[in-house]
């Protein structure tokens, strides 16, 4: 009995440490633009360049095709007085992201560049009139997504989104 009891105890752990280990290799070697995939939701606050804040709402939807070296997405944002909508494609090697982005309501449009690790990327997006630090931490089905740009009407924008 002793016996089979530490066999199955040692098959467990076994178990146990393979599955860790797989989940570590997917995150670690894996791109970090499929751990973004789908369609998320929620709302946060904007803080304007006259220092109102106002509560803000949003919705992302992000494509990753299935190697995760490239990804289409959307942000749309709307506050009381404020609304943004952003497009963006961007591409992901070896830890680097870069891209394009436009947002039509304001007729602006450029590059993105940044790191991608894990469930954290922080980028830099940047065109003729509009600049700003994007940083967006994803785990499991929940989504922190952070905008300051600095000089602009939108000094800085917090958001907590979730998985839909």
């Amino acid at each position: 009995m002793r016996a089979f009891g530490m066999s199955r105890q040692a098959g467990l752990a076994l178990v146990a440490a393979t599955v860790i280990a797989t989940a570590a290799a997917a995150q670690d070697g894996g791109s970090p633009l499929t751990l973004m995939a789908g369609a998320w939701n929620g709302n946060g606050t904007i803080t304007l360049s006259d220092g109102n804040r106002e509560r803000i709402r949003c919705r992302s939807n992000y494509q990753p095709d299935a190697s995760g070296a490239t990804m289409r997405l959307s942000l749309s944002c709307a506050s009381d007085s404020y609304k943004f909508d952003l497009l963006g494609n961007v591409q992901y090697s070896g830890g680097q992201i870069s891209g394009d982005w436009n947002e039509a309501s304001r007729n602006a449009a450029g590059r993105i560049t940044g790191t991608a690790r894990g469930g954290q990327i922080d980028a830099r997006v940047e065109g003729q009139t509009f600049a700003a630090f994007i940083s967006i931490s994803t785990r499991s089905n929940q989504q922190n997504v952070s905008i300051r740009a600095p000089g602009s009407t939108m000094q800085e924008v917090a958001i907590s989104m979730s998985r839909r």
